[in-house]
């Protein structure tokens, strides 16, 4: 059995690479806005229709003609896509505008459109870049995906087939519950994860550059000052590094507890509340969205069963009889329940809820979804 995956790495362009590539990015915009314009004026554009509109496009500008054919070939597929699951969706994420300030370059190359060469990647009109090989990609890629982040850093996202890897059998189950002090909480306290707080402990640094920027800032509208930007780059360079270390502890104890685990019950909860709450630069702190990605793909991807279980009603149930108590205030951490006397952590016990809900298939104690049959991997999907 194989998968097809992406293998991300580094891309380190010199300044003529650099500027091939910002001006590939600039004609892949236009065709991307142009193609906006046009289904706002005048209906429903096919793939079909958007390549006869390139072909006339190139063959009226030669600013056009000068790039690769394969990279605008590809935006427009992109955006047929996106047009279809808006139309799929009830137009819901239809595609924008992009503009020009805001917008990171990312552009797409088929397996025509680009090779690999003594270790650079090479792209049409003589364009070669030298790849950071963190490790061998398993198979020759189908395409690429060359994208910038808001520090500047480009990346290279390779498609690929591998063989996948037979995970041993697990036996057991395993309950998980959501919370900020503990980022998640388990029937199993060996599998717990705790709150790293990266970002709490770089927060002195941070104001820091921070304040730097507030002294540099002109105070108008419009282009800021050279010094400003490079505060402001060394705010974003802290930033991206707690969110990066959070990111490897999430997926690290995803295949922890995979890998022990054939049933794993998740909490289905949805952290978006918390940013309105005093809570909030701790619960983003903690990535609670991120955690839970990440041990819902490695599990699906592991081949174990997934499944996610609304959190109405699991603090203030009981593990032991399922009966349900008074409801409990967040100062409240500990769990009595008054008709079979047990008593437990108010996360530790929810958690139990949560397995026992996921083993007997009813919810919320009332409503159960497997993730299996919803969600699909990242990127990567099993043949």
């Amino acid at each position: 059995m194989t998968e097809v995956v992406r293998y991300t790495y580094r891309l380190r362009p010199g300044v003529q690479a650099e500027r091939a590539l910002l001006a590939e990015w600039g004609r892949c915009r236009f065709l991307w806005n142009e193609a906006v314009h046009q289904q706002k004026s005048g209906g429903h554009l096919s793939f079909g229709k958007l390549g006869k509109l390139l072909t006339e496009a190139r063959g009226r500008a030669v600013w056009l003609r000068e790039g690769s054919q394969v990279a605008q070939q590809q935006t427009l597929r992109t955006y047929a896509q996106a047009l279809d699951h808006s139309f799929t969706m009830k137009g819901h994420g239809r595609p924008r505008f992009k503009p020009r300030k805001k917008a990171l370059p990312s552009l797409e190359y088929t397996v025509r459109g680009f090779s690999i060469r003594d270790g650079r990647l090479m792209l049409p009109k003589g364009v070669g870049i030298p790849v950071v090989w963190s490790r061998e990609l398993p198979s020759e890629p189908t395409s690429v995906r060359i994208t910038q982040d808001c520090l500047g850093y480009w990346y290279a996202s390779f498609v690929v087939r591998r063989e996948v890897e037979p995970v041993p059998a697990a036996e057991g189950g395993i309950g998980i519950d959501w919370g900020v002090s503990v980022t998640a909480t388990t029937t199993n306290s060996e599998f717990d994860l705790p709150f790293r707080g990266h970002r709490k402990r770089c927060a002195a640094e941070l104001a820091k550059a921070q304040r730097r920027m507030a002294r540099r800032h002109s105070g108008k509208r419009g282009p800021q000052s050279a010094g400003y930007r490079r505060a402001a780059r060394e705010a974003a360079k802290l930033h991206k590094k707690a969110a990066r270390q959070t990111q490897h502890d999430s997926r690290v104890w995803a295949k922890r507890v995979v890998a022990a685990h054939g049933l794993i019950a998740i909490e289905d909860f949805k952290p978006k509340f918390l940013a309105k709450s005093t809570m909030a630069r701790k619960a983003a702190d903690a990535a609670i969205g991120g955690a839970k990605r990440a041990l819902i793909e490695c599990g699906v991807r592991a081949g174990r069963r997934v499944v996610l279980v609304q959190p109405a009603f699991t603090s203030m149930t009981c593990r032991k009889c399922l009966a349900r108590a008074k409801r409990l205030e967040l100062c409240e951490r500990i769990f009595r329940c008054s008709d079979c006397g047990f008593t437990a952590g108010r996360d530790g016990n929810a958690a139990g809820v949560v397995l026992v809900v996921a083993e007997r298939g009813h919810v919320s104690v009332e409503d159960v979804r497997q993730a299996g049959h919803l969600l699909r991997v990242g990127g990567s999907v099993a043949v």
